[in-house]
């Protein structure tokens, strides 16, 4: 799975509380979630994901509670990839469950700066920045989790029966 866009770049510790506040979590539409993505650190993320479709971030990204919905308003506020130095446990999970790319690379923060346009292969791990000329290697995506991330956990279980 390979994904290219330009970056929106956030540092350490990225939490759910501020992914989504928890006063939208009365709202089950995605679509709903994805009108409040980011407001509680970044009140312009809204525009700024209409050119930039990938985050970037240092390290932790997603830490606190273990809401599902931070990765949901993410993905359908129209967020194509997460490249973080790490994650939080169980945000990865959470992300890769719904489909939303997500891959551990080690060094992103440092390299690639907001508004660098990045091309990411999730398979080999490998992420280019474009705007800079430099390739960074992040840890492989299985292909198991390859497969779930692009349809989804229900959808892949459904499959697997089959």
């Amino acid at each position: 799975m390979k994904i290219r866009s330009s970056v929106v770049k956030y540092g350490d510790d990225v939490n759910t509380d501020v992914i989504i506040p928890s006063k939208y979590l009365v709202y089950t539409d995605p679509s709903d979630l994805a009108r409040y993505a980011m407001e509680g650190l970044d009140t312009e993320f809204l525009e700024k994901v209409k050119q930039r479709q990938i985050i970037v971030a240092a390290s932790n990204f997603g830490c606190g509670s273990s809401r599902e919905q931070a990765p949901i308003s993410l993905k359908y506020v129209g967020v194509k990839a997460i490249v973080a130095e790490s994650f939080a446990r169980i945000f990865y999970r959470n992300a890769v469950n719904i489909g939303l790319p997500v891959l551990e690379c080690p060094g992103a923060a440092e390299i690639i700066d907001d508004g660098d346009e990045v091309d990411i292969d999730l398979g080999s791990g490998i992420v280019i920045d474009i705007t800079k000329g430099k390739t960074l290697h992040g840890h492989p995506t299985p292909d198991f989790l390859l497969k779930i991330m692009e349809h989804g956990l229900v959808q892949y279980v459904k499959e697997a029966r089959k």
